[in-house]
């Protein structure tokens, strides 16, 4: 089902308005938050869970902003057509060298992604400070077949973990194909997984030499 959001160019002008609110925003960062980059995204997520609704507008059916710090969703909303919508923010400080955050498990996004009204979003806030002043300069609202697979990794945790490559570079492919993105996803994971079997075989032969010089002691 395509979402009226992510099929036209509604969802940019979420994203611009979502950049207006954060930078009108009275500073909500001390000395001391400031200098914590999770501070600042406790922060965000506070701000946006009481008002981003609003930035929908009639987008929006229901909505929700309460949910476990281990779900896959930091804000939810449904739209008028029942599209299903989970979002999850992320917050990037510029002037970091290098950021590689967790987007989602690959397991469960495919689960996800068997209902074609269910859609995962990121909604990713680039920001810069000037003392306590955080200085929003870029807003992306996109869901993740929009990421590009060339700033986008796996890594090596459970089924494994779609992260964001470097959160410096994020390259964005409007409108592109669901279908596309997730047969890319499968030829990844193709690649990915035999690389890890190659590594866990290393490390049972490193065990087994482990085990063979421990069982050669006395005591």
């Amino acid at each position: 089902m395509k979402s009226r959001i992510f099929s036209t160019d509604r969802y940019r002008t979420i994203g611009d308005r979502t950049k207006e609110l954060l930078n009108s925003q009275e500073d909500f960062l001390s000395p001391t938050t400031a200098r914590s980059t999770r501070a600042f995204g406790d922060a965000v997520e506070a701000i946006l869970g009481e008002r981003f609704q609003e930035m929908l507008g009639e987008d929006c059916a229901e909505y929700s902003a309460s949910f476990a710090r281990r779900a896959m969703a930091d804000l939810a909303f449904r739209d008028n057509d029942n599209v299903y919508y989970v979002v999850d923010v992320k917050t990037h400080r510029e002037d970091t060298h290098f950021n590689m955050p967790n987007l989602t498990s690959v397991e469960r996004l495919a689960r996800f992604y068997e209902d074609d009204a269910n859609y995962f979003v990121l909604l990713l806030v680039k920001y810069r400070l000037v003392g306590t002043h955080a200085m929003i300069s870029d807003v992306t609202f996109v869901p993740i077949e929009f990421l590009d697979w060339n700033c986008l990794t796996i890594g090596a945790l459970g089924w494994g973990q779609i992260q964001i490559a470097n959160s410096n570079h994020v390259a964005i492919r409007p409108h592109y194909s669901r279908k596309a993105w997730m047969l890319e996803l499968c030829n990844v994971m193709f690649e990915f997984y035999p690389r890890e079997i190659e590594k866990i075989a290393s490390r049972i032969e490193y065990f087994q030499k482990v085990r063979q010089r421990w069982e050669a002691k006395e005591m």
